[in-house]
């Protein structure tokens, strides 16, 4: 039997160029906004005031974002794939001139709400579309490309956030945003596939699905605004515990978020989304690289900031090597070698913390942030891959395409909370923390390697029993 699969050329996805920009733009605009907003509210809280509030603008943001993503099959049958970005692409930008135009906070927080709204869309939508305006061939490779949108995010986002407040100009800078969604928005009718529309008015809202994943992302939310490490804890419990109450209302639901195979006996399709939260849950320690270099390495803001995006970096570069491979052999195997070298690479720095590290020891840090990050991008693009592979019914593959983004989003959100827990816990110490922090990703990274093992072998197991059906 052959083990070897199809994969296209990058040039083979350049002809279809405008599809591809269109997808890994809304994915890169949402991206770019989650770090340009975080560099411009200190400056925008000195303008309009509402230090109160000041938290809770990533809180509303994510919490939008989840939601957003759920919605995307419903969306795409209702509006087609034309009417479907011109939605998302609209939101985000009312959302941005809202930010812009903000005369006090709560209306900040109203505008941040919309772009959270349009962002979950936009990805929603990128994972989905590859499913559907590529072919499957193209998929590695479509993968990837939106997979780096979120590494090249945390490189354009803080600069230019950090730009535009230097010269006290943040309200231009959602602005700029607006409009680079109006003319990503003007391209999309030109290039992208038109799809029809289904009968969806029949089909309800799950409402109970989304009202428990509201709560499970609100209440993971609120655990990374808490200094009190027992509250945060429960928080925590309370949105694992919300978590948990999803997952059953869906598996008795007729309508549901998730694609059917998520919930089936034997299917690989829920060890694949596990991977992909364990994997895209270490990209939480990103957030106080950047402290850590400062307080204990010594080095100017500028300059820390870079190792807060080198695992990024090391994310979106291997995709380019990872896409390639061919041999169905090698890219089980990338699934499972992803988690193991993200969790050794985060082990290892960890044991690298140390108060009053020396410069050495310090640069030495880029080379193992950049390693950490090339687990997540050898493993990310065939997760992506497997996860809509996982159906030969188009329309649940749609919905499982679309489901990687609300998947990456969750992830997201606990992996935030859990890294402000693990810092308080070794606080005051920065370099206790630092071990706490990254010891603690590393063991949930490591558990993607059982999640991956267990998805390979179901996958196996599937194959096996196809070519038996056929011998026989």
């Amino acid at each position: 039997m052959d083990d070897s699969q199809s994969v296209g050329s990058w040039r083979e996805l350049g002809s279809y160029f405008g599809t591809a920009v269109v997808l890994a733009g809304g994915v890169l605009v949402g991206a770019v906004n989650i770090y340009l907003a975080a560099s411009l509210l200190p400056t925008a809280v000195t303008d309009i005031g509402g230090e109160r509030l000041y938290a809770w603008n990533m809180t509303v943001f994510l919490t939008a974002q989840v939601v957003a993503t759920m919605l995307v099959s419903r969306t795409l049958s209702r509006h087609g794939n034309i009417g479907s970005y011109l939605l998302g692409f609209g939101v985000f930008a009312a959302g941005s001139v809202v930010c812009a135009a903000s005369p006090a906070m709560p209306v900040l927080l109203a505008g941040r709400g919309a772009q959270g709204l349009g962002a979950g869309l936009l990805t929603g939508l990128g994972f989905a579309l590859i499913y559907s305006a590529l072919p499957r061939h193209l998929w590695v490779r479509g993968s990837a490309l939106i997979s780096a949108m979120f590494g090249l995010g945390n490189f354009v986002g803080p600069t230019l956030g950090g730009l535009f407040a230097q010269f006290g100009s943040w309200r231009l800078a959602f602005v700029v945003l607006a409009v680079a969604s109006a003319v990503m928005a003007a391209f999309v009718p030109r290039v992208l596939p038109g799809s029809g529309r289904s009968q969806v008015e029949a089909v309800p809202v799950p409402l109970g699905s989304l009202m428990l994943v509201i709560g499970a992302a609100g209440a993971v939310s609120v655990a990374g605004l808490l200094s009190n490490g027992a509250m945060m804890v429960v928080f925590i419990a309370l949105a694992l515990a919300l978590v948990m109450a999803f997952v059953m209302t869906e598996k008795r639901s007729q309508v549901r978020v998730l694609p059917r195979p998520t919930y089936q006996t034997g299917s690989a399709l829920r060890w694949v989304y596990l991977t992909i939260v364990f994997l895209a849950a270490g990209v939480a320690t990103e957030t106080f690289l950047p402290l850590f270099g400062q307080r204990l390495g010594g080095l100017p803001p500028a300059v820390a900031g870079f190792f807060g995006a080198a695992l990024s970096l090391g994310w979106s570069a291997s995709q380019v090597i990872s896409s390639s491979a061919r041999q169905r052999r090698t890219v089980r195997r990338l699934r499972v070698a992803g988690p193991g070298l993200l969790a050794a690479g985060l082990a290892v720095l960890a044991l690298l913390q140390h108060r009053d590290a020396s410069l050495l020891l310090v640069i030495s840090w880029l080379p193992v942030l950049l390693l950490a990050g090339t687990g997540i991008g050898l493993a990310m693009p065939h997760l992506s891959v497997a996860a809509m592979d996982s159906t030969p019914d188009t329309e649940e593959g749609e919905k499982a395409a679309a489901a990687i983004a609300t998947v990456l989003t969750m992830s997201t959100a606990f992996g935030a909370a859990v890294a402000g827990l693990l810092v308080n816990l070794g606080g005051p110490s920065t370099a206790t923390s630092a071990r706490y922090l990254l010891l603690g990703f590393a063991a949930i990274s490591a558990l993607g390697i059982l999640t991956a093992l267990r998805a390979n072998h179901c996958t196996q197991l599937t194959v096996t029993a196809a070519t038996s059906g056929k011998r026989t």
